[in-house]
């Protein structure tokens, strides 16, 4: 026998590289190249089917092109970045497709488009090969920048457990967590979900446009509509900025209370009920479900309210009333004497607000998945929450010291002044976060969160109660 033969190539001590798994792609637009690039950088091989495989564009460094013919039987599976119209051409490559996984990373342009799936579509057209829907809820844009700036999860949906899993594992080699959604007849839904518009904003947008137009109809009626019906005077000129600087912090107060509110709620359900094991009510599981969307919707109208406030002394209005105040004083030879308890008010109303906004910038900072991911569930909680209920306390003494005692003697058709409004809510709320604070309450709820469970012992008996 010759030594030679049998030698190995590699030096002792060391393990021969395994062969980099090669990868087919159709078609050579912005997704299909993102894909590959993010396939590359994986450490995978990466060949790409094309019409025009010698002008097809530029591709990602280190992948080739070649036609569709040699491409799919190269690779034992196929991503398909296509359009679902230019599906024809598939039915030809039926042997070369024969035993294949085929990854259908397609969407439509709306819902309903076409009575079927894209998936099933291309599972009808190529019955012998292993279709898998996943990658379509990714952009380019995700694929690109790689899951720690995007998406983290591939759903993925198909009729073969083995092409499944194979399609896992490259969404995991990619750094996405990958979540089985079924079988094929999922497609349908995996492929509506680009399409949704805002769902998880859906509610809290309603919530913030049906408070904006109420307030603002309100302090319409009272602060325009009252003074020219009664004063003959023309005030529709502050309605650019003065009221709409009244709707946007009333507005941003009742939607972060309502942001905290549930939280509450869910508090008293677990006691009343002696456990946390139990559901709570639909109603309540929608609304924690949005709350991070309520609570930054909250700080876009306090960010509004911040900026229409630094506009104020650059307004005609503010300006020309000061100058006339100041002639006025100068002609009547008079002079304003300081109100030690007004500074103390401003001063407190102003270091107030700017506290509750900065807290507020915070949280709404922490809550974005880059730098939550940076955080342990201590330090998250801590922040979102401890800060959070004071945050909503800076932000209502603020607008408690903004009213002082104008609700003694401001009621305009008895109409109560608009901040009044923006006050129940929260003023309810940190009672009730005041009630669950006290020790015997917390206590009990801290119990029924570890995972204590009430039960027909722990409560008094009814002949214990009569004797």
């Amino acid at each position: 026998m010759d030594l030679r033969e049998s030698m190995s190539l590699y030096p002792l001590g060391t393990a021969a590289a395994p062969e980099q798994e090669l990868l087919c792609i159709f078609g050579t637009g912005d997704l299909g190249r993102s894909l590959g690039q993010r396939l590359l950088h994986s450490g995978y091989r990466v060949v790409y089917g094309s019409r025009r495989p010698h002008s097809c564009g530029p591709l990602p460094q280190g992948a080739q092109a070649m036609s569709h013919e040699a491409a799919a039987q190269s690779a034992s599976l196929v991503f398909l970045c296509i359009h679902r119209e230019h599906y024809d051409f598939l039915e030809t490559l039926a042997p070369q497709l024969q035993g294949k996984v085929l990854v259908d990373v397609s969407n439509n342009l709306k819902k309903n488009l076409y009575p079927e799936a894209n998936a099933e579509c291309l599972q009808r057209l190529i019955p012998g090969a292993y279709v898998v829907k996943a990658f379509n809820t990714l952009s380019a844009w995700a694929l690109q920048n790689g899951p720690s700036d995007a998406n983290r999860q591939v759903y993925l949906c198909g009729n073969g457990a083995e092409a499944k899993q194979a399609v896992a594992e490259v969404a995991t080699k990619l750094g996405f967590a990958a979540l089985d959604r079924g079988s094929l007849s999922a497609a349908k839904e995996l492929e509506d979900f680009p399409l949704q518009l805002f769902p998880e904003w859906r509610m809290p947008l309603y919530v913030a446009v049906g408070l904006t137009a109420f307030i603002f109809v309100y302090v319409v009626i009272r602060d325009v509509v009252y003074a020219y019906v009664e004063q003959g005077e023309d005030n529709s000129f502050r309605i650019m900025v003065s009221l709409a600087n009244k709707v946007f912090p009333i507005v941003s107060l009742i939607m972060l209370s309502l942001c905290y509110l549930p939280g509450v709620i869910a508090g008293f359900i677990q006691l009343y009920r002696g456990t946390k094991y139990r559901r709570f009510p639909d109603w309540l599981d929608r609304w924690m479900l949005c709350r991070k969307q309520l609570g930054l919707v909250a700080l876009g109208f306090a960010f509004l309210h911040m900026v229409y406030t630094l506009i104020i002394p650059i307004r005609y209005y503010v300006i020309f009333w000061g100058s006339a105040n100041t002639i006025s004083q100068i002609r009547e030879n008079r002079t304003s004497v300081f109100d030690t308890t007004t500074a103390w008010r401003s001063d407190s109303y102003y270091s107030m607000g700017i506290l509750g906004f900065g807290l507020f910038l915070l949280l709404g900072i922490t809550s974005l998945p880059s730098v939550s991911n940076a955080l342990s569930w201590r330090e998250f909680s801590f922040i979102q929450s401890k800060l959070g209920y004071l945050t909503v306390f800076f932000c209502t003494f603020h607008t408690y010291l903004y009213g002082w005692d104008k609700f003694l003697r401001t009621y305009k058709w008895y109409m109560p002044p608009a901040y009044m409004l923006s006050l129940v809510l929260p003023s309810v709320l940190i009672v009730l976060k005041l009630l669950l604070l006290l020790p015997c309450v917390d206590r009990s709820l801290t119990r029924i969160r570890q995972g204590w469970e009430r039960t027909d012992t722990d409560l008094p008996s009814k002949s214990s109660i009569i004797r």
